[in-house]
């Protein structure tokens, strides 16, 4: 690297997408334990937007945000596992809040949480993957779908809601998988990526009948609807709390014996609970399955506020990727 220095998004105060800095600042140096990658792209995640808003109070400003990364190894401490030119993710960790994470061209990141991946897939697709796909794989697992069950997405449409839907449906085509949106015209898109139905969300509660249950819900709006997802889920069902787009992190008042009778079993996923083999298990599963991982929108470092501007808007889909490289 003859240029020392790298363009970077920095964020000094909380505020709306216009509080995103693109900036020219130096290239972090390497230290013990660490190792720079050079990042090809990287998704865009509703958690930074929250630290955007400054609803982060645990990430200190200024800050290059970003939970994930996909990329390439440029400088190495750990030559045997992390080779120079190695195709490599990382995610989570304190990625992007506790240090600086990935709207950068290069990031300094613990050698324990850059994970070395063999893919053939375009910078544009693995950018799409890390986070977001690995948590919806976990919430699958986490689901213990059988064949035939009816499964409810809460908040379908976005980035976890579609890998979830492609990851199911790649493995699992006859699971009827329903979506719940806060606005209606995304059906097609919805269905497009693997859905069989697609309900209304527009209050908190389900525009459905009320004696209507689902075998297994996948609750990506979090605490906000938890309750009535679980009077929506059938005897023995599953309920896994992964996401908290609501807005709301925590339930008041919550009676584990009465809330969950009927023997529904409450579940979570949380992201940051992450391992190697973990990560290269969901790789070989979107291989073997051939998961579709196609982002809906690709945009530049240079485009970063507009990114979040396009997920934060009710029109947002799937997920969004920002790229380094000249293929978008």
């Amino acid at each position: 690297m003859v240029d020392e220095e790298m363009s970077a998004v920095i964020l000094r105060n909380p505020g709306g997408p216009e509080a995103l800095e693109l900036v020219r600042m130096p290239i972090p140096q390497v230290r013990a334990g660490w190792s720079l990658v050079k990042v090809m792209g990287f998704g865009i995640n509703h958690s930074e937007i929250f630290t955007r808003q400054g609803l982060s109070p645990d990430v200190r400003l200024p800050r290059v945000l970003g939970i994930e990364c996909v990329g390439i190894i440029e400088r190495t401490t750990d030559e045997d596992r992390l080779p120079l030119g190695a195709t490599v993710v990382s995610l989570m960790g304190g990625m992007g809040r506790q240090f600086d994470g990935g709207y950068a061209q290069y990031t300094l990141i613990p050698n324990e949480q850059i994970y070395p991946v063999h893919t053939n897939l375009p910078w544009r697709n693995l950018a799409a993957i890390p986070e977001t796909y690995y948590t919806a794989y976990q919430s699958m697992l986490a689901l213990d779908m059988r064949p035939g069950d009816d499964v409810l997405v809460r908040a379908g449409s976005s980035g976890v809601g579609v890998a979830f839907a492609r990851l199911v449906k790649a493995r699992h085509p006859d699971v009827r998988l329903t979506a719940s949106t806060r606005h209606w015209g995304k059906e097609r898109q919805l269905q497009a990526v693997g859905f069989d139905r697609t309900v209304l969300d527009a209050d908190g509660t389900l525009d459905i009948e009320p004696d209507e249950r689902f075998d297994r819900i996948l609750e990506l709006v979090g605490p906000a609807t938890l309750r009535d997802s679980i009077a929506h889920t059938r005897q023995a069902g599953v309920v896994c709390v992964t996401g908290l787009l609501g807005g709301q992190w925590t339930i008041d008042d919550f009676d584990p014996i009465m809330d969950l009778r009927h023997h529904i079993r409450l579940t979570g996923c949380y992201s940051g609970d992450i391992d190697e083999r973990a990560v290269q298990d969901m790789f070989a599963f979107i291989e073997r399955w051939n998961v579709p991982t196609e982002p809906e929108r690709v945009f530049g470092l240079d485009q970063i506020r507009q990114a979040h501007e396009y997920v934060e808007h009710e029109g947002g889909f799937g997920k969004t990727v920002v790229l380094n490289d000249t293929e978008r």
